[in-house]
């Protein structure tokens, strides 16, 4: 199989937001370790696999952990597969990952901070984690007879603010180099962003 020197044009953040076509977070995957943590109706793991990347895919669900190996069957490509919590990194020897991406899929992580100790242990140095969730601005929000009204608290929930999620990666040791605020594209005056994707590269050994 013939692999792409990058991957940018199919690795995506979320629907109808900017993809890495344009932002270009992932850059050349070819011969690297990645790890996709939780697996979304579209896995990057494929994209990233086409790419050239040695992908390893860890979700709970065994329905999806089924549909990914499929996917790959498919398209005739190897993504290794691990059924287990996404917090539950172990498994992995310490600073032997090139790349982690977690595209909503962090927001039930009950300890975020044990789970980004345990990227960080996982990661080379100064290898990034990309991470893309719903912004929590859009999370505030609901459609309500058409418009989109404000329903719950900044942070409530499942969501968390950016300055918690900066702090937690501050506080394990994570760089932050990258924030995208991404906007609806299928919304013609979008109010607010949809996506938020941030890129934290690891500090030290």
């Amino acid at each position: 199989m013939k692999h792409t020197e990058d991957v940018a044009a199919v690795v995506r953040y979320g629907s109808s937001v900017a993809d890495d076509s344009e932002l270009r977070l992932c850059q050349n995957v070819t011969g690297k370790r990645v790890i996709e943590l939780g697996i979304g109706t579209t896995s990057n793991s494929i994209a990233l696999a086409t790419g050239g990347a040695r992908v390893m895919a860890i979700d709970p669900s065994a329905e999806r952990i089924g549909a990914l190996r499929r996917q790959a069957e498919e398209a005739e490509i190897a993504v290794q597969t691990h059924q287990g919590e996404v917090g539950d990194l172990g498994f992995l020897a310490s600073a032997s990952v090139d790349l982690v991406i977690a595209s909503h899929s962090l927001h039930d992580a009950d300890d975020l901070a044990r789970l980004l100790r345990q990227i960080h242990r996982v990661l080379k140095p100064e290898a990034a984690f990309i991470i893309a969730d719903t912004h929590p601005i859009a999370a505030m929000l609901a459609r309500v007879g058409g418009q989109q009204v404000v329903q719950h608290a900044y942070g409530s929930g499942a969501s968390r603010t950016i300055s918690d999620l900066f702090m937690a990666l501050q506080r394990t040791n994570f760089r932050i180099d990258v924030i995208h605020e991404l906007m609806p594209l299928n919304t013609r005056t979008p109010m607010a962003p949809a996506v938020l994707v941030v890129r934290a590269k690891k500090l030290g050994v």
